[in-house]
């Protein structure tokens, strides 16, 4: 199992309240993209934290954004105030986001995510819309290359096939 499906299956079997976001779900609507990392909107509440620490605990992770990439040491009392964590572990890297700009909280986020099965079991992702509405809002050239991709997907997908006329 590739390392991006294998740090989501963790994070779905550890009940982890979360929705892919970004390139993975581009690529899981038929992005061509590729990606390096997960990125995640998650409840950043200390029951789902502390749920997403044991998913990744033997994976030893890391905050990736620090100098000293200190390990991830979670406790209820520490969870309190976080809005974000990029991390580094032992299957790549993963991004957990407390809001997703152009779409909003992880709340705003879920209301506008799919239920899908990535072949490791059912989890949600942005739909195409909101991803659209998330890659314009950040506006970096990549972002802004995935989102004209994504468009494409929408209209190939809603505008029925011609139909061919009999002889």
């Amino acid at each position: 199992m590739p390392a991006h499906e294998s740090l989501i299956a963790r994070l779905v079997a550890h009940r982890v309240q979360f929705v892919v976001v970004g390139g993975y779900a581009a690529m899981a609507h038929g992005g061509s993209l590729l990606t390096f990392d997960v990125d995640i909107c998650c409840r950043f509440t200390p029951a789902n934290l502390m749920r997403l620490r044991e998913a990744l605990e033997d994976l030893h992770p890391v905050h990736r954004m620090t100098p000293q990439r200190l390990p991830l040491k979670l406790t209820p009392r520490t969870c309190r105030g976080l809005k974000n964590l990029y991390l580094d572990t032992g299957l790549g890297q993963l991004d957990c986001l407390g809001a997703i700009k152009g779409v909003g909280s992880y709340d705003q986020v879920r209301r506008r995510s799919v239920r899908i099965d990535l072949g490791i079991g059912p989890c949600r992702i942005l739909d195409i819309d909101a991803l659209i509405d998330a890659k314009e809002a950040m506006g970096r050239p990549r972002d802004r290359e995935a989102a004209v991709e994504l468009k494409a997907i929408r209209e190939r997908i809603s505008t029925p096939a011609p139909r061919r006329r009999s002889r």
